[in-house]
């Protein structure tokens, strides 16, 4: 079992950043794959940002790519958002995800996580 907190969300302006955490407890953290997934009024729930499988690498949807950026401290069993040049498009709840890294499976699809944080507001204002 690995439970997620999700902080950090608010209101900014357009052009402005905001860090989001999310904080994992229980499973060993290391062993699990960590995404950020959001979803928006009315629409459905889309892929952020990743880690890939090794946990090396990384994946962003191509709407933030050059703008957010994900991060994790093991030390701290916490993953990161960072976002910058926040638009008003970016409006939505943020959600970070964990799941396994076997079977293999594409980390941008949301199936695959089986542990969920209840999410985070985020706004951004014209």
């Amino acid at each position: 079992q690995v439970q997620l907190a999700e902080s950090g969300g608010g209101l900014v302006q357009a052009g402005g950043s905001l860090r989001l955490s999310c904080a994992a407890s229980g499973r060993t953290f290391s062993s699990v794959v960590m995404g950020w997934f959001r979803q928006a009024p009315g629409k459905e729930r889309e892929f952020v940002a990743a880690f890939a499988l090794n946990n090396i690498g990384t994946y962003y949807a191509d709407s933030v790519k050059g703008r957010f950026a994900i991060s994790r401290d093991n030390a701290r069993n916490t993953v990161y958002l960072q976002m910058n040049a926040l638009k008003p498009e970016d409006t939505a709840v943020y959600y970070c995800a964990a799941r396994p890294p076997r079977p293999v499976s594409d980390v941008r699809t949301p199936n695959p996580y089986n542990y969920w944080g209840q999410g985070t507001q985020v706004t951004v204002s014209s």
